[in-house]
């Protein structure tokens, strides 16, 4: 296939085709666009990135390039000779001919995948070179072209895989954002080389299980890689959970409810009005919101990672199945795998907490059917969670969805729909006008009733807030009157 570079390069700023062009004439050297960029402009998808390799001393070139554009250098693999140049929100990277190569088509050849291995020259004279006459041949040594048509990943060889085994991940992740396929022969490479992921920077493996986490449709590529053994190289803990039975509402072992929650987590993030109706529009809104769909995605995928720790038949029950405090210890085997891919704090946190509450609808909506619930019941768990009680209520509906036993209770999707309506209605009426404005202040503690501030401070806002939820606190006039009652009480 033919191209129109110049056109190509129209998305990007002229100052950094025409200092390219500079660098070629002083340097006397070959320069190639390759890799994603080209790929990435045969599929029409936009991109500010721009890859470009030559036969050495990248990081001069991405050092020159640099200085004519007042630039940021950074330095990405010294040993490689990888460096980018940023520009105007532009990253230009730069790669010398890998692994002893002397030609663009040996480098295009080591490279990890086909749909990776094209470019397209860089000519010195830009404008009299690349004129809208001018079309040139893609060079394409490993046959890219026809696996981007056809929506392949293949490998160029086995060989890619143990020089970066990283190149495993790489596969899924074009899997996950591209759609496409792994062909075969790549797909037993995968199964025999997954054993070297050990070797790859826990920081690197996070990147691209985020990415793929982070894909439209992810359950397919997560199935795909539990098919072909890497996901069990990554999160061993997670099949702790193969073969360890369930009670009846369950028709699923712990491992595989796991990724049938993370199936149905997807199928209610797409369309939350069919499992909400009435919320659709503001649980689109909620989920919009920093991460929040990628991390209660892995929260689905992990929220029963405790349950073959603390699994128990009790016999003294008629052989009835136990899970008790799953939650509290799957947020605890959770932090170690979070250790060990060297999350962020506050995506760690988020996931930790949703595992370690994510049994409280179930249990609110127990006592629902049982006693009925009070004010108090719903503040406990806003206060827990603030405004993620959202998310949790959409992870409950995918752990329900993902339970389809015989002694499963009827209807649980519509009480967990019921009930979410009843706390977002109490949140939105009573709770958060109570939480975002005191009636009283730790200053009228100090000195209307002559407290020193410490632990009892928190004690008496808790049962103040628990009295105005319940309306029995209106004003700042009664919450006076409910202090001192309760410091007599309680002296």
């Amino acid at each position: 296939m033919k191209i129109n570079p110049l056109k190509l390069l129209e998305q990007y700023p002229e100052q950094i085709v025409q200092a390219l062009a500079e660098l070629i004439r002083e340097r006397s050297s070959s320069c190639y666009i390759a890799g994603g960029t080209i790929r990435d402009w045969l599929m029409g998808r936009d991109s500010k990135d721009l890859d470009v390799t030559v036969p050495q001393d990248g990081f001069g070139w991405a050092t020159a390039l640099a200085q004519k554009l007042g630039g940021t250098f950074v330095p990405m693999d010294e040993e490689e000779d990888v460096a980018r140049v940023v520009w105007q929100e532009v990253c230009i990277d730069f790669s010398s001919f890998r692994e002893g190569a002397v030609t663009i088509e040996e480098d295009l050849s080591k490279r990890d995948f086909t749909i990776n291995s094209l470019a397209v020259p860089f000519p010195a004279q830009v404008l009299t070179a690349w004129d809208s006459a001018e079309i040139l041949e893609i060079l394409d040594p490993a046959g890219g072209q026809r696996d981007l048509q056809n929506k392949i990943i293949r490998s160029t060889s086995s060989a890619v895989f143990m020089s970066d085994p990283l190149r495993l991940l790489r596969a899924f992740r074009f899997m996950a954002t591209f759609g496409f396929t792994i062909e075969p022969t790549t797909e037993r490479q995968i199964e025999e080389y997954c054993h070297l992921l050990y070797l790859v920077a826990e920081e690197r493996i996070a990147y691209e299980l985020d990415t793929i986490m982070a894909s439209v449709d992810s359950i397919k590529t997560i199935k795909a890689m539990h098919e072909y053994g890497v996901l069990q190289e990554l999160v061993p803990e997670l099949y702790q959970g193969v073969g360890v039975a369930q009670p009846s509402s369950h028709h699923l072992d712990v491992f595989e409810h796991g990724i049938a929650a993370l199936q149905h987590m997807e199928n209610v993030q797409k369309e939350p009005e069919k499992y909400f109706p009435g919320y659709g529009r503001s649980l689109l809104e909620y989920l919009q919101g920093s991460r929040r769909k990628t991390l209660l995605k892995w929260a689905a995928l992990f929220h029963d990672l405790g349950k073959p720790k603390t699994h128990m038949i009790r016999e003294d029950r008629g052989g009835r199945i136990t899970f008790y405090n799953h939650d509290k210890e799957g947020a605890r085997i959770f932090d170690i795998i979070a250790d060990r891919l060297k999350w962020g704090r506050d995506d760690r946190s988020f996931v930790s907490q949703f595992i370690s509450v994510h049994m409280w609808p179930f249990h609110l909506n127990n006592a629902r059917k049982k006693t009925g619930l009070t004010p108090k019941a719903y503040l406990r768990l806003i206060k827990a969670v603030g405004e993620d009680f959202h998310g949790l209520f959409i992870l409950a509906m995918a752990d329900s969805l993902a339970g389809r036993g015989t002694g499963k209770p009827p209807r649980m999707e519509e009480e967990i729909a019921s009930l979410y309506h009843e706390v977002e209605a109490a949140y939105r009426q009573t709770i958060k006008p109570v939480l975002a404005k005191r009636l009283l202040t730790g200053n009228d503690l100090i000195e209307i009733f002559g407290l020193q501030p410490g632990p009892e401070f928190r004690k008496i806002f808790d049962n103040l807030e628990d009295e105005q939820v319940e309306g029995e606190v209106q004003n700042r006039e009664q919450a006076l009157v409910w202090v001192k009652s309760y410091l007599r009480s309680h002296k």
